[in-house]
This record gives C-alpha cells, structure tokens and sequence, in this order.
C-alpha cells in the first residue's frame, strides 16, 4: 500500500489591519518630511504619546484625528487614502505610496 503523505496547504497571509497601514504610512510621511513627533503632533493639537500610538498601530484613530494629523504633515487626505488602499491591496507590502495618485482609473464605493 502506498505511504500517506501529509497534504501542506498554504495558509493565506492575513490581510494588514487598516490601523498598521496608516501608522506606518504617516510615520513614513513625517520621517520623510525630516519631521519630529513632537512638532508634528503639537500643529495636529493632539498629545506625542497619541501620534506615536497612531503611527504604531495601536490606536484606530477617529476621522477627525486623521485629518488633523494629515494637515500637521501638509498631505492631502485623499493621497494618502490612495496610498493605504494600494498597501492592502497588494498585500500589506511595506512600499507605502503615500502622495501618488493611480495611474489607471479608479472604481470607488459609495
């Protein structure tokens, strides 16, 4: 009789979570800029310890917070949206393409 051989399937990476990929997309943006924490969030009007969270992952930051953080690094909010959804969508890869529009056209949800 034949031997049975264990059948090894390949588990799916999981998916980024939508808070990992911001953080890293902003503190990517701010380290690009040259920008320090404590600038960056002083003109965002929230607390150091709360944008290093952010840019950590480990708060899932509200929408307002989004967008005063994206106004402290002069970055269009839409740019960066663009940026995040090409990240999950190619698999979480770490080349964030924050401030880079598509270059085909785009299909949005309403």
């Amino acid at each position: 009789m034949a031997d049975i051989l264990p059948f090894q399937q390949k588990r799916p990476e999981p998916e980024p979570l939508w808070r990992d990929v911001l953080g890293r997309s902003l503190r990517a943006a701010r380290e690009d800029q040259g920008g320090r924490l404590v600038d960056v969030a002083e003109r965002a009007g929230i607390s150091p310890q709360y944008l290093s969270e952010i840019e950590r992952g480990r708060k899932e930051p509200s929408s307002e917070m989004i967008a005063a953080v994206t106004g402290a690094l002069g970055l269009d909010l839409a740019d960066l949206l663009f940026g995040i959804a090409g990240t999950i969508s190619r698999g979480g890869s770490t080349g964030l393409a924050v401030g880079r529009r598509p270059r085909g056209p785009v299909l949005m949800a309403a």
